[in-house]
């Protein structure tokens, strides 16, 4: 499950970072996202033969870590496909341009992503046979396949939550939705209220969504509550976990606070495990709740939310003092392009992948480490939860040196468990290196965030790197367009609005009739803070000659802007409901800049 969280992240995230500019061709999108479907199925058909055969006898030491390492590939593949149907099939463009979408972004995502859920239920369709082979449960395929993406969904819940009302708020007030966007500290706080929000009330609904039940009346389920209460636990119920029918070996904890806090036991575990070794387990998850390791990944993902809201701007800085990406970037200033788009994207694909992989799976790790740990301090003995771990990594047949991103591996755990018999302090002492990885942690997420987001910091380095390499290209392809173009962008967004103003000048004299630069231009003229080059009445002029050209909706709202400087408010009003009307996207901005003008 944890690494699907990660995949989910990925996939999302791909498809944020895409466009959905032209309407899709469905004659030639449709079947090209099927037969990507069925390339894909076909894959994971050979896939899990393939580990039959060569680790067909059940019981045999490699089959459970091949059986996960083929589990892992195909879901890294279609991840992979999920990228390629967004960004060269349109994928995206599909959703976008369904009757009544246009926007509701929250309904559009949720089509995208139930189309990479089709990918997995494929995956988990054919390993139906290797997952009996392997692991030896009687389940049927059905039931598989239903319980895989009933445990999978609520991965899902949170961000669904927060689209959906970030819809609601566009739709009854959208100068609210532009500036929860607009502004990190609206987007930030929005962000991490509401997921906090969602953290302390959700569990109530994921545990009718899992089909989590009470226990039945028994010694073992009074005897295993006492304990709870005996250690002053606070919680909500010790809830039966359907899990593959119930019959895989695991526990969790969910909730923040204790009125929705719920222990989940699988009934494989229940009845396999004795009572003392069931109350090391609870011991483990109360120590996921006493070090509040739930709160503190609320707090990864608000640090890389933070760090990432600027890097995107970074790295299209940078991509534009490359020759090659410059021209791409600049040879469409409101939309790069799928291509400018996918180039950009993979910078901030990768550090996402290293961050939660690597930075979060750090700490996943060392709460598990400290989890155990807490139980052994509870349990006044490692002895319990020691006897656990040996016995599901024999019952569930998935290895003792099986290690995972966001666990060690059984033989690592109990390893360090046996050292609690001799070093009595081994508590404290990781509690310690936590806390002081988490300071480390927090000092580097804050430095980043600052520099990405800090506007002397981002000007000191795109005026360092890119401005000058732009400079130098402007210099060298003294004819080209489209570089003098990125320069300028470039320049206004720095705040450097006399150069910007300069260059667009010196690409009008080459091409006076160049929509991008009167409209650039003409924006400048209009709202630059620099009275030395504000000029509202050339502003319209220059607006006017733009909207001749090209009746987008950008090249409208900066009419409708240069109208309502002018004090020509009525026709600001009918610039700007032509520009609502065409939008494809960014409604949310151009009916915020609307209620200005209605002011």
């Amino acid at each position: 499950m944890f690494s699907n969280i990660l995949y989910f992240i990925v996939v999302i995230l791909i498809y944020n970072l895409s466009l959905s500019r032209e309407g899709p061709s469905y004659s030639y999108t449709v079947p090209a996202l099927a037969a990507l479907w069925g390339l894909y199925a076909l894959w994971c058909r050979r896939e899990f033969r393939y580990l039959m055969m060569r680790w067909g006898l059940r019981g045999h030491s490699g089959a459970a870590e091949g059986y996960q390492r083929a589990v892992g590939r195909l879901s890294i593949l279609a991840v992979v496909l999920f990228g390629c149907a967004v960004f060269f099939f349109h994928l995206k463009a599909v959703f976008f341009h369904l009757p009544g979408l246009s926007g509701l972004s929250s309904i559009q995502g949720i089509l995208a992503v139930m189309f990479f859920l089709l990918h997995l239920c494929t995956m988990w369709y054919f390993a139906y046979p290797a997952y009996l082979e392997v692991f030896g449960l009687e389940i049927e395929r059905k039931s598989y396949v239903v319980s895989q993406l009933r445990m999978n969904v609520p991965i899902l819940f949170p961000w669904v939550a927060v689209s959906v009302v970030y819809d609601l708020i566009g739709i009854i007030y959208p100068s609210g939705a532009s500036a929860l966007t607009e502004r990190l500290e609206g987007s930030i706080v929005f962000f991490a209220v509401f997921i906090l929000v969602l953290m302390a009330f959700l569990p109530k609904l994921i545990k009718s969504w899992w089909g989590c039940k009470p226990f039945e009346e028994s010694d073992k389920k009074r005897l295993l509550e006492e304990f709870l209460k005996e250690k002053g636990f606070r919680y909500r119920a010790l809830l039966r976990w359907p899990l593959l029918e119930g019959k895989t070996l695991t526990a969790g904890i969910m909730g923040i606070i204790a009125r929705y806090r719920y222990i989940l036991v699988t009934d494989g575990l229940f009845d396999s495990l004795s009572l003392e070794e069931l109350k090391a387990v609870l011991a483990h998850e109360m120590g996921h709740a006493r070090y509040r390791h739930l709160l503190l990944y609320l707090v990864f993902f608000v640090g890389y939310a933070v760090m990432s809201y600027g890097m995107f701007d970074i790295f299209l800085y940078l991509a534009s003092g490359i020759p090659f990406l410059s021209e791409i970037v600049a040879s469409d200033p409101d939309s790069a392009g799928e291509l400018a788009s996918l180039i950009i994207s993979l910078p901030m694909l990768a550090v996402m992948v290293v961050y939660f992989r690597y930075v979060m799976g750090f700490f996943m790790r060392n709460f598990e480490r400290q989890a155990d740990l807490y139980s052994a301090s509870v349990m006044g003995t490692a002895s319990p939860i020691v006897s656990s771990l040996e016995k599901i990594a024999y019952l569930g047949g998935r290895g003792r040196d099986v290690p995972s991103w966001h666990h060690f591996s059984i033989r690592e755990r109990v390893d360090v468990l046996r050292r609690f018999f001799t070093e009595p302090n081994l508590l404290k002492r990781h509690n310690r290196f936590v806390v002081c990885s988490f300071a480390i942690y927090l000092l580097c997420v804050a430095g980043m965030s600052y520099g990405f987001n800090s506007e002397p910091v981002r000007k000191w380095m795109v005026g360092g790197l890119v401005i000058r390499a732009m400079e130098k290209q402007v210099k060298d392809q003294p004819d080209n367009i489209m570089v003098q173009q990125g320069l300028a962008m470039i320049y206004h967004e720095m705040g450097r609005h006399r150069e910007a103003a300069d260059v667009y000048e010196m690409i009008l004299e080459k091409k006076p009739d160049y929509a991008v630069a009167l409209n650039n231009l003409a924006w400048l003229l209009a709202t630059s803070d620099d009275p030395g080059i504000r000029d509202n009445a050339r502003a319209l002029k220059l607006a006017r000659a733009a909207a001749t050209i090209d009746r987008s909706s950008v090249v409208l709202d900066t009419l409708a802007e240069a109208f309502y400087v002018n004090g020509l408010k009525t026709e600001a009003l009918a610039a700007i409901d032509e520009a609502i009307s065409i939008a494809k996207e960014k409604k949310e901005y151009y009916l915020s800049q609307k209620e200005k003008m209605l002011k």
